[in-house]
């Protein structure tokens, strides 16, 4: 019996990284899984093929998670191929970093796009589905700079603030259907994106934890499948950090 049997789990952004560690954490417990990605390339087809492997449905989305109409066009898909939505993980986000003063508007804009309107597009078009069905969770993913700022990265660190401001709104408006909202922090985690940091760059972050290392894709993951799962069933409006104390 897994944690997630007979759920299913929209996750997005789940290609690579951290989305596709949650996705694969929440197939091995027995979830049935629909991710999306802008677009569905080789490393999404790869990411569905190990999926696959766990013997649940799995499918996978091309969809631009910023645009609302095709956010909730998506949705009523993923609800007629599945019949059910039971878990959402609001995971796609992109960076583009640079001090205020030097910082676009455009840069400003895309940031807040992906990371933050992706969440309310998806929220938007899964909870009038989970209240139907009296239930559901979901899950933002945030950052330890959402919740302390970060210099170079004032847009990325909004955007993650902002996830958790809409996680505690959802949770009390949509408590009374049976739908949790909660937010993960995570801290400096080892991805695709910090290993091509410079070594003594990547070292100098580490003396910043007191755990002394990076935190793993599959370390969030744990922590999303808890918040998904019945064992959180009182767990709502909350940010869990996985950030090895890092800014706590």
């Amino acid at each position: 019996m897994g944690l997630l049997d007979g759920k299913v789990a929209v996750v997005t952004g789940a290609a690579r990284g951290i989305g596709k560690a949650i996705a694969l954490k929440f197939a091995s417990e027995g979830a049935d899984i629909a991710f999306t990605d802008l677009v569905i390339n080789e490393a999404a087809e790869e990411t569905v093929k190990e999926l696959e492997a766990f013997g649940h449905k799995v499918k996978a989305y091309a969809s631009n998670a910023a645009d609302f109409e095709e956010t909730h066009k998506v949705v009523e898909t993923i609800l007629a191929d599945f019949g059910h939505i039971d878990v959402l993980v609001n995971n796609a986000g992109i960076t583009k970093d640079g001090l205020m003063l030097r910082m676009s508007e455009a840069q400003w804009d895309a940031v807040l796009n992906v990371n933050l309107k992706s969440a309310f597009n998806f929220i938007h078009a899964v909870t009038p589905i989970m209240a139907r069905q009296k239930g559901g969770s979901i899950i933002n993913m945030s950052s330890v700079v959402g919740v302390s700022g970060n210099a170079g990265q004032c847009n990325y660190s909004a955007s993650k603030a902002g996830m958790i401001g809409l996680a505690k709104s959802i949770a009390k408006e949509m408590g009374s259907r049976g739908i949790r909202a909660n937010c993960i922090a995570p801290g400096f985690i080892i991805s695709d994106m910090t290993a091509k940091l410079p070594e003594d760059v990547r070292k100098e972050w580490e003396k910043q934890i007191p755990l002394r290392r990076g935190g793993t894709p599959e370390e969030v993951a744990k922590v999303a499948l808890f918040l998904a799962s019945d064992l959180a069933s009182y767990v709502s409006g909350q940010v869990v950090h996985v950030c090895g104390a890092m800014n706590c």
